[in-house]
């Protein structure tokens, strides 16, 4: 049966500082480092045999996916890299912090713009810092001015559907190297999350999601590997699933 192992990058730079990261390329903390390890443990532990990972083109997710595979001794399978599953874009809040933003616009906004389905941040200035249009990872690419998660998700389907699903429906195990965002667009796709359930689903970095899929690539089961780290799941849409 297919297997599909969600692994949200552990700690990054930028996470600890609390800024609106993105499509920054920022690595990973000390801590993040661990929390990569750590996972690759759980994955061993688990007995998971992997045959393809799949990642982001941002270091903090590619070296998540590296650390944990090779402590995982799983260092050798192929890892395949895609923009599609980058982090969501946050427009012109990318590098700010949180308490920044929330000073001049007030915490609501600041809850809307991070929480919401379907409210996008102001977008990014063209010509600023964080402008990634001569970025060659993009070259040739619809590159966004900002996203909210559906249009996140508008970004992930793509690669989901044409690269991913194939994998998974071949019978291969499947593990997911990517952000927040990304992965919260992949669950909301695979679980058939409403919008306004999927805004309080929150993916812990560091600790694999193990989710079964039927021949349908439909979850039959789904946990997080580390249970003390856990956080709440969508239902199932079928019977007998936990």
């Amino acid at each position: 049966m297919p297997t599909l192992v969600l692994l949200r990058h552990g700690q990054s730079l930028w996470n600890l500082e609390k800024r609106f990261t993105g499509w920054v390329d920022i690595d990973l903390t000390a801590a993040g480092e661990a929390e990569a390890v750590r996972a690759g443990e759980l994955i061993e532990a688990a007995d998971i045999a992997l045959d393809r990972c799949f990642a982001s083109v941002l270091t903090r997710a590619i070296r998540t996916a590296d650390l944990a595979l090779a402590r995982a001794d799983q260092l050798w399978i192929p890892l395949e890299k895609s923009w599609r599953l980058n982090e969501r874009h946050y427009g012109g809040l990318t590098g700010r912090t949180h308490a920044e933003v929330a000073a001049e616009v007030g915490d609501a906004q600041v809850q809307t713009w991070r929480r919401s389905y379907d409210v996008p941040p102001p977008p990014l200035k063209p010509g600023g810092r964080h402008d990634f249009s001569a970025d060659r990872r993009y070259a040739g690419e619809p590159i966004p001015a900002t996203e909210s998660l559906k249009t996140t998700l508008q970004r992930v389907l793509p690669h989901w559907n044409g690269v991913i699903a194939p994998q998974l429906a071949a019978g291969e195990r499947v593990l997911v190297a990517a952000h927040g965002n990304s992965l919260r667009a992949i669950v909301k796709h695979l679980f058939s999350v409403a919008d306004d359930v999927i805004t309080g689903i929150e993916i812990p970095t560091g600790n694999p999601l193990l989710v079964s899929l039927d021949d349908g690539l439909r979850p039959t089961a789904a946990r997080y590997l580390d249970e003390a780290r856990a956080q709440p799941l969508p239902a199932l849409a079928v019977a007998g699933g936990s």
